[in-house]
């Protein structure tokens, strides 16, 4: 499989995962597996790509477009569903819509990508957004978030009955670990984007400059004086 292709297959996965949520204990456990071969495959793809020298910057924007998809497919959904604030979707949505306009216009540019001809050239912004470091744990909270807050869907969704049998701890401590899992993501989502904002202002402001034309008007040139006979 190409690395587009895997990256159609993990939105597809998460697109079932989220179908499956709240009906019933199977679908739940089945829901998770998904959730994690979502996460899991966005490595893949680009161990793919390195692996079989098949990277490219359509590629590599095709890379984020299918985790803005994931992202706020389930966010939205368990927002929806009254688990998280409706904040958290919009913060997302608006965080993404930034960060990616920043990266199109640097594309123009040719600076594409996480390698050599990333757009970040800091260290930090380096260590924060393209390492492996980084981006392996953004993806392993993100994997754990959304299956933490399934599985408080899970419980909320089992009846009274079920609640009961479980006691009042299990389903408490589910949420609060669940929730403080949100939190955690959403602080993670903001400080990997803003060393895109900071260091993309220079593409911005090149941006932003007008272009010279060339049919421009010419200054008029002052005409020699005469010099007295």
């Amino acid at each position: 499989m190409t690395p587009n292709q895997i990256t159609v297959l993990r939105v597809l996965a998460a697109l079932a995962a989220v179908a499956l949520f709240g009906r019933g204990a199977s679908a739940n456990l089945a829901a998770v597996a998904l959730t994690v071969a979502a996460i899991v495959l966005d490595a893949v793809d680009g161990w793919v790509a390195r692996r079989k020298n098949l990277s490219t910057p359509l590629g590599a924007q095709f890379d984020i477009l299918g985790d803005r998809v994931v992202e706020n497919l389930y966010f939205t959904y368990f927002a929806v569903c009254g688990l998280i604030p409706v904040w958290v979707p919009v913060l997302f949505f608006v965080r993404g819509a930034a960060t990616d306009f920043v990266r199109g216009i640097a594309a123009r540019e040719g600076r594409t990508g996480f390698g050599r001809n990333s757009m970040l050239d800091t260290r930090w912004g380096r260590a924060l957004v393209a390492s492996r470091a980084s981006r392996a744990a953004y993806g392993a909270i993100k994997c754990v978030c959304f299956c933490a807050v399934g599985l408080q869907l899970t419980v909320s969704s089992s009846g009274a009955a079920v609640v009961s049998h479980l006691g009042a701890t299990l389903p408490l401590m589910i949420a609060i670990v669940a929730q403080a899992l949100v939190w955690l993501t959403v602080a993670f989502c903001v400080v990997r984007g803003l060393p895109v904002l900071w260091e993309g202002r220079r593409h911005l402001e090149a941006m932003g400059k007008p272009a010279a034309t060339k049919n421009a008007p010419r200054r008029a040139m002052p005409l020699p004086r005469r010099s007295a006979a």
